[in-house]
């Protein structure tokens, strides 16, 4: 089942898949059969990609109980209600729209505020910017991730049907009346605190309003046809990508002040969404035989295991480097571009000793010792053109 998850859209996702209708089924013993991860690959992206195990490793990895406690799993939206398990609806609802994969655009708001310069905790108007922070959060995960989890579980209803049967759509627990009031109902919620937010912030132009009807397109059109993005490697890795990283951080820098959301800015940071979109690739190894079985054309199906490695590790760390480059040169931050490249270090240091001798045994490994360096790198940039902006030199949270 793919998803896409965003700012205030987004794709992102929990554990995404981005499959057609199709069933691999084989009379050999230990037939592959598309199936997904029951945990989140990644603190910063979800698994996208469908992952084919052989029988004997599925049931090894149940033993050893995934990523955590099954419940929390279930509720979170990374694992598939246990067969005969009852629900109240309200949970199985709440399941459908994914609250794990909330967390990463929620990051990328906080850092589309700090990048905005004009974050306040402590200065008059005491509590406004706090309030109206966590306001666009909940735009752009309850509202809009929500809604982007619950249309992509419908549109890839039937593959789950053959490979998690009991989600809650093709479990029959969900029915297509659900889906539509559910989607429809945080879709208009999330616009409708968009638009309140552009009012309380004087915008003369509603730039929220804007993003996030146009975060609301693109999560469409990842999942549905005939555009269907998730079904091209490139195409999807990078909405993916873009959604994490782009699309919060302008939700964010609206709020506080939209004037700072130049043309500059918004080239930065989808220059800085291909960084995510290698990160995307990292979850697509483990796919790659189910990939190829099902015509679809990821990056390591079109380049193979060696090529696809080096051009995921190029996108991770090429533009991050392009970043720090631009921070260093162009706007003179100095500071800030030394405290980037050496959040890119450990990186590269986890690349060469998980990633690439093994992109698929060690992903989730890598994933662990690298994220978080690329998730505060992030962090680091958009204080720094908070910086820019006229914050204080690393106090953006501070005022």
């Amino acid at each position: 089942m793919a998803t896409l998850s965003y700012c205030t859209v987004g794709p992102q996702a929990g554990v995404a898949s981005r499959r057609s209708t199709a069933s691999l089924r084989s009379s050999r013993p230990n037939a592959l059969r598309v199936t997904r991860l029951s945990g989140p690959a990644s603190p910063l992206l979800p698994r996208r990609g469908s992952v084919a195990v052989r029988a004997a490793e599925k049931t090894e990895a149940k033993k050893k109980g995934d990523f955590g406690d099954s419940k929390a799993q279930q509720l979170l939206g990374f694992r598939q209600t246990e067969e005969g398990e009852e629900l109240p609806k309200w949970k199985i609802m709440l399941q459908l729209s994914k609250p794990g994969t909330w967390i990463p655009v929620i990051w990328g708001v906080l850092c589309g505020a700090a990048a905005s310069g004009n974050f306040h905790w402590f200065t008059a108007p005491y509590g406004r910017d706090i309030f109206e922070a966590i306001a666009c959060m909940t735009l752009s995960g309850p509202c809009l991730t929500g809604f982007t989890q619950t249309i992509n579980d419908w549109y890839d209803r039937d593959i789950d049907a053959i490979n998690e049967p009991n989600r809650p759509i093709p479990s029959g627990r969900v029915t297509g009346q659900d889906v539509a009031i559910q989607a429809i109902g945080l879709m208009v919620l999330g616009w409708a605190i968009a638009f309140n937010l552009d009012q309380a912030r004087g915008n003369e132009f509603p730039t929220l309003t804007a993003i996030a009807i146009f975060g609301t397109f693109i999560s469409y059109i990842y999942s549905a046809p005939p555009l269907k993005l998730k079904a091209n490697g490139w195409q999807g890795t990078y909405a993916l990508g873009a959604s994490y990283i782009a699309l919060p951080w302008w939700a964010g820098m609206a709020v506080f002040d939209a004037d700072t959301l130049t043309p500059e800015i918004v080239a930065i940071t989808l220059m800085y969404s291909i960084a995510g979109l290698g990160i995307a690739i990292v979850n697509d190894f483990k796919s790659i035989e189910g990939d190829r079985e099902l015509g679809l054309q990821s990056i390591p199906v079109q380049f193979g295991v060696e090529g696809a490695k080096y051009i995921t590790v190029g996108t991770i760390d090429g533009f991050q480097l392009a970043v720090a480059g631009w921070l260093f040169f162009a706007k003179e931050e100095h500071t800030y571009a030394l405290v980037l490249l050496g959040l890119i270090i450990p990186q590269i240091v986890a690349q060469v000793r998980y990633f690439l001798p093994d992109p698929i045994a060690n992903d989730v490994k890598y994933q662990a010792n690298a994220q978080p360096f690329l998730v505060f790198g992030i962090l680091t940039t958009a204080l720094a053109v908070g910086h820019i902006n006229g914050a204080g030199a690393f106090t953006n949270f501070f005022n």
